[in-house]
């Protein structure tokens, strides 16, 4: 029998089983015994079954698409981020629906309405545009990825530590004066922990330094001049200090270095550097960056995991959905290169 040709009615009278109990097998297979349901998926196999997903989709409103929302793809976490979640298709089977949102609300928003007209069966978000109060009212399952999340499950990196781990590396190369290059994080996004861990680390160990927060650009030509301005600042105010600079992540400490060896043609042994993130970028680099590695890997296998769980419960007869967010935090590794002396 053609694998095309094979219908519900076809598989019933293979197996003596009704109709019902087929449509039962693909809907809600939790409610066949074991046995039953491993009859008929070795009448499946014995048929060539192929099964008609647009079809199933109509039948029981389960697209197998999950949605994904992230603000940009020129900073190389995000990217990387991306790559890491598509490629979990092997291991889970689900087909993904991704929008870049660069921070704008309504467009945003006509994002988060195409998802559900898709009846996404989750969401992953890695942006920062809506609160998790507000996704939450969309009653689906959901995971963050560093952003607020108070109302939703999330993963995300132990930043406070891998800030600590930064700055303490820095303390230990005997730099001068230690120097932190972010945006003005607010203080409910975890990614805020580096600058405290940074601020905290100086403080007990009476370290000079220099919090540099500002605006650093929305697309890769923005934030290379804003990048530039920053290196022009550094360099012109500490001359004669020897420089430990830790940069929020691995983009700017890639443009950071780029500048460098623009004017010396080499890293002078008055600059240290330390990135974020261990995207690629930063074993690309000129020279390899030293970093902390927030395991990129590890992040997006756990955020998969914990909305799968989701959406299992949310197929069951009677699902019971979580009571609390889970929060899941990954523990970050200093990765050493060629940018700092130790």
């Amino acid at each position: 029998m053609g694998k095309k040709n094979v219908t519900f009615a076809d598989i019933a009278k293979y197996t003596n089983f009704s109709k019902t109990t087929i449509s039962r097998y693909f809907n809600q297979p939790d409610s066949l015994t074991l046995e039953n349901q491993e009859k008929i998926a070795k009448a499946l196999e014995e048929l060539g079954y192929q099964e008609n997903k647009l079809a199933k989709v109509l039948a029981n409103g389960k697209s197998e698409f999950i949605g994904i929302i992230i603000p940009n793809l020129y900073l190389h976490y995000y990217s990387e981020m991306l790559n890491q979640i598509l490629s979990s298709y092997s291991d889970y089977h689900y087909k993904f629906l991704v929008f870049v949102s660069s921070d704008k609300k309504e467009l945003e928003q006509q994002y988060l309405d195409e998802l559900m007209a898709y009846k996404i069966e989750g969401l992953i978000i890695l942006s920062h545009t809506f609160s998790s109060k507000e996704l939450a009212s969309y009653h689906i399952p959901i995971v963050a990825i560093e952003r607020e999340a108070e109302h939703i499950c999330s993963v995300n990196t132990d930043n406070y530590m891998g800030a600590v781990q930064a700055t303490n590396l820095l303390i230990r190369n005997q730099c001068d004066i230690l120097i932190h290059v972010n945006v003005p994080v607010p203080k409910q996004i975890p990614s805020y922990n580096r600058i405290r861990g940074f601020e905290d680390t100086c403080k007990e160990y009476n370290i000079p330094y220099h919090l540099m927060l500002q605006d650093l650009g929305y697309n890769y030509e923005t934030t290379y001049n804003a990048i530039r301005k920053v290196f022009e600042q550094i360099d012109s105010s500490y001359p004669d200090k020897k420089k430990g600079v830790f940069l929020a992540n691995d983009t700017y400490a890639n443009i950071f270095l780029n500048l460098i060896f623009q004017k010396y043609g080499k890293l002078p042994e008055d600059y240290q550097i330390v990135g974020f993130d261990n995207s690629p970028i930063a074993n690309e680099a000129i020279i390899p960056i030293t970093t902390i590695g927030q395991q990129i890997d590890k992040i997006a296998k756990s955020a998969l995991e914990l909305l799968v769980l989701q959406m299992n419960e949310m197929k069951k007869r009677k699902p019971t959905p979580l009571k609390e967010p889970i929060h899941r935090q990954i523990t970050p590794v200093l990765i050493r290169r060629e940018t700092t002396d130790d």
